[in-house]
């Protein structure tokens, strides 16, 4: 009898969230409209594309469709760890994106502290319009900007090395210089448009925290440190939280524009090394396998990191 009044609980609570989803569709039933064409996008483009990665496990041949070639099971992960490249590659792209953390994310935060001390509204708009604008910069341009201004004989850097008596330097064709190269344009292009959020979060806060303050004499730095950063901590742990979820994906493009065979070494990544394979070796099951993996570590972190939050800091996306 127990036993069957569970039953009939669990099946009533079934049918009334089911009728609670009902009555939301109807209540904003435009709003889901409004939402569908993304919806939409997202399964063509985005969910339906992954059945592809069957191929990772088969040994694709694109005569044969999707599902034509033989099985092969792991061997293509296998064979990427035995290759020679996979230490290089998973080392360098750890490494440009440990140091596009450690550089690029703690900026924005301290930009939008700084901002938000400005009294003059004018001067205030200013520095945040001119800091948003390189974030507007397609990556094709950014890397020509790169290259005029590190040219050996026209660039402005090598320019001024040569009135300080230093010889030029070939900045795109030294192993050494690629990280710092893209690392720091990373940082440069995108630290002002990464502020909006902490902007919004820091007007968010209450106003009579700081006029307590005031009042006990505390310094402006005090002010900072024990009131706008824990008050924006929620917010700095959510982003920091997505960040890593994308530590494995270097950006492809400008990776592309600026390295060359010599620079190997240090700048290629794994998205160019699958690009390499999968387009212009056309091992396409080995460049599947490899892409695989890659996002298998970006979601093993973005869902550690955010257990971990959960537990220490009570804040997670989830």
């Amino acid at each position: 009898m127990r036993r069957e009044l569970k039953i009939h609980e669990k099946s009533k609570g079934k049918v009334n969230s089911y009728n609670k989803i009902l009555k939301a569709l109807k209540r904003d039933k435009y709003l889901f409209l409004i939402f569908l064409p993304i919806f939409i996008w997202y399964a063509v483009f985005m969910y339906l594309p992954m059945g592809g990665l069957v191929i990772a496990f088969k040994d694709f041949k694109p005569g044969a469709g999707l599902y034509g070639g033989d099985w092969v099971g792991l061997k293509w992960f296998i064979q990427f760890f035995q290759s020679p490249y996979a230490f290089r590659l998973i080392r360098n792209t750890l490494l440009i994106s440990v140091y596009s953390i450690l550089y690029g994310f703690p900026l924005p935060i301290i930009f939008a502290v700084c901002i938000c001390e400005i009294r003059s509204s004018k001067l205030r708009k200013s520095i945040q319009t001119v800091s948003y604008l390189p974030h507007f910069i397609s990556t094709v341009v950014l890397v020509g900007i790169i290259k005029e201004f590190l040219a050996v004989d026209t660039g402005i850097v090598n320019n001024f090395l040569g009135k300080l008596g230093i010889e030029p330097i070939n900045f795109l064709m030294k192993k050494d210089w690629f990280k710092t190269i893209y690392v720091s344009s990373g940082v440069w292009q995108s630290f002002g448009f990464n502020s909006i959020i902490y902007i919004a979060a820091i007007v968010g806060i209450d106003p009579s925290l700081y006029e307590s303050a005031k009042i006990d004499g505390i310094s402006k730095f005090k002010e900072v440190w024990y009131i706008t950063i824990p008050m924006i901590a929620p917010t700095i742990i959510i982003l920091f939280i997505l960040r890593l979820g994308t530590i494995m994906s270097v950006g492809f493009e400008k990776v592309f524009l600026l390295y060359n065979p010599g620079i190997y070494e240090t700048a290629d990544v794994i998205s160019t090394y699958v690009y390499r394979k999968g387009i212009e070796s056309t091992s396409f099951s080995f460049s599947a396998a490899v892409g695989l993996f890659n996002s298998i570590i970006n979601f093993i972190l973005i869902f550690g990191s955010n257990v971990i939050s959960r537990r220490v800091t009570q804040t997670s996306l989830w």
